[in-house]
């Protein structure tokens, strides 16, 4: 009898021993890009896809758009993150770019290949071909620049004797349309994302 009770309680004990292994094991899941998913209240993936999103298709049917005759010449201009986070604005203006380049309805300038152009019509003006190389001097220049800025605003609950708190997050994103010849502010847009979660004073 003794003996049963003890092997009874070794294979209880590696039961739970082998699950609590388990527990502590990686697991590594497909996630959908295309899915809103939140774990914290603060700016992730999810509303810079939102944010891109919205900003691009309201950019497309902006009003200076609609004045046009012809296909403008564009060139993303910096995005200021003002936020305390660090925040890839250069993925935020890259997205922007790619949405409203898709829509064939605008052509962008390629600001962060210049360098590198100049040094190719540099080389090919003293080593190619008269045939092959490209013509200096005929690169197209923007009509318009889109720049902006990406803000926060944080707001906690007050202290007080409560088993958990509160936090609110709110971001704007502001965008701006610069005519580049006149430098007025031909268009502007706001999107804002406001997202608030309860944590526990004591927990993970």
């Amino acid at each position: 009898m003794k003996r049963l009770v003890l092997a009874t309680l070794v294979c209880v004990t590696c039961s739970i021993a082998l699950s609590g292994c388990a527990a502590f094991r990686a697991n590594v899941s497909e996630l959908d890009p295309n899915e809103q998913m939140h774990m914290k209240s603060t700016y992730d993936y999810s509303d810079m896809k939102k944010l891109t999103d919205d900003i691009s298709a309201d950019l497309l049917q902006a009003n200076f758009l609609k004045s046009l005759t012809k296909t403008p010449i564009v060139i993303m201009g910096p995005l200021e993150n003002r936020t305390q986070e660090h925040v890839d604005t250069k993925n935020i203006t890259d997205r922007i770019r790619t949405l409203m380049t898709q829509s064939g309805k605008v052509q962008f300038v390629n600001e962060t290949a210049r360098e590198a152009l100049k040094n190719e019509q540099g080389y090919q003006a003293a080593n190619a071909t008269a045939e092959s190389s490209v013509a200096i001097g005929r690169q197209i220049g923007a009509k318009f620049m889109i720049t902006g800025a990406f803000t926060e605003m944080e707001s906690t609950s007050p202290r007080q004797v409560r088993l958990s708190k509160t936090q609110a997050n709110f971001y704007k994103m502001t965008i701006n349309v610069v005519d580049l010849e006149t430098g007025l502010n031909v268009d502007t847009l706001e999107k804002e994302i406001a997202r608030k979660i309860r944590k526990p004073v004591i927990g993970w």
